[in-house]
């Protein structure tokens, strides 16, 4: 039981002498990993089109059915996306987003993108209910063209039966 007991004193010893690893948190931010997947962002294009054609794949891709989604027909005077239709409402529900990314994967437009932003705090429930105003991006901000052959490039199978 002694040696237990100074088994224990040892590695509170060497741990007890390291420097502390904290972070100051509102002051410096944490640097995140580069897969990281945060708060919902519905991308444009740089002529302030949004991405989003309705098509609904992320609403069900989505395992937990967070996403909420309404399609409506662009007017040939105001077109709001580049397709036939666009997300009229479009709405997420934090609350039951597991953030697992799926609908990211399921989109081919690539208009939802996961952010780098985790500060997702609030103190009603209505709070995590995302809409689509929240998370469209500035239109100055934009997202460029989209390149079809860049994003679905295939890695070398060199080796690979």
């Amino acid at each position: 039981m002694l040696l237990e007991f100074l088994k224990g004193l040892a590695v509170t010893f060497r741990h007890i002498f390291k420097p502390h690893i904290t972070v100051l948190y509102p002051e410096q931010k944490r640097v995140d990993a580069p897969i990281f997947r945060g708060k919902h962002k519905l991308n444009r294009y740089a002529d302030g089109q949004e991405r989003c054609v309705g098509c609904a794949l992320c609403a069900s891709a989505c395992p937990s059915e967070a996403i909420y989604l309404e399609a409506a027909e662009n007017t040939p005077e105001h077109p709001v996306s580049p397709g036939e239709r666009y997300a009229e409402l479009y709405q997420i529900n934090l609350l039951r987003c597991i953030f697992c990314g799926y609908c990211e994967e399921a989109c081919p437009e690539n208009a939802i993108v996961l952010g780098p932003e985790y500060e997702l705090a609030g103190t009603r429930r209505e709070e995590f209910v995302m809409n689509k105003e929240d998370m469209l991006v500035k239109p100055e901000e934009g997202f460029g063209e989209y390149d079809v052959e860049a994003v679905h490039e295939l890695p070398a199978t060199e080796g690979l039966p």
